[in-house]
């Protein structure tokens, strides 16, 4: 699969089969966030990788009931240890910087035949005490990363590109 074609079969996977997702894939897909572009280079993601059932059905509680956070193999807790820098542009590094390594990790998945699903609705701080994190670091998402019980590519409802783009000018 080139990198196109990937992110045409990416989807958020809300079902996941029960079969283990090997260490050898599941690094490569990790290594693949490691090698992910940040603002002055300052790496700030961590992931904690949650393999233990019943620390995924307790996530999954944590993250308003979600069965997909319990049924996946692996959860992928999403994490900036952060300096709070602002770049000039009055943006915070952390969330913009994460979100890439995120996305080179679910594009990395889809391509090993894997699915994961972004999940941003969950307590943060329930999440936190359950894993140990530390107050001070934000806990961005939560990404359930496995084998998708029904792996069809669906088409994806988006905008035309008339309407998202502009030329030189925004009028």
């Amino acid at each position: 699969m080139n990198v196109y074609e990937t992110i045409a079969a990416r989807k958020s996977v809300r079902s996941f089969l029960d079969k283990e997702v090997a260490d050898e894939i599941l690094l490569r897909i990790l290594e693949a966030a490691r090698l992910a572009p940040s603002a002055r280079n300052f790496q700030e993601w961590r992931f904690v990788v949650v393999r233990d059932p019943a620390m995924r059905q307790r996530l999954a509680e944590a993250a308003k009931g979600q069965k997909q956070v319990a049924e996946a193999p692996v959860v992928v807790v999403c994490c900036a240890e952060t300096n709070e820098h602002v770049m000039t542009c009055g943006q915070r590094c952390y969330p913009i910087d994460l979100a890439i390594a995120i996305d080179h990790i679910t594009l990395c998945a889809t391509a090993e035949g894997l699915g994961t699903c972004w999940i941003g609705a969950f307590h943060a701080e329930e999440v936190k005490k359950l894993l140990n994190i530390p107050p001070e670091v934000p806990v961005v998402s939560l990404l359930p990363l496995g084998y998708p019980r029904d792996p069809s590519i669906e088409s994806k409802d988006r905008l035309t590109l008339e309407k998202i783009i502009r030329y030189e000018r925004w009028t």
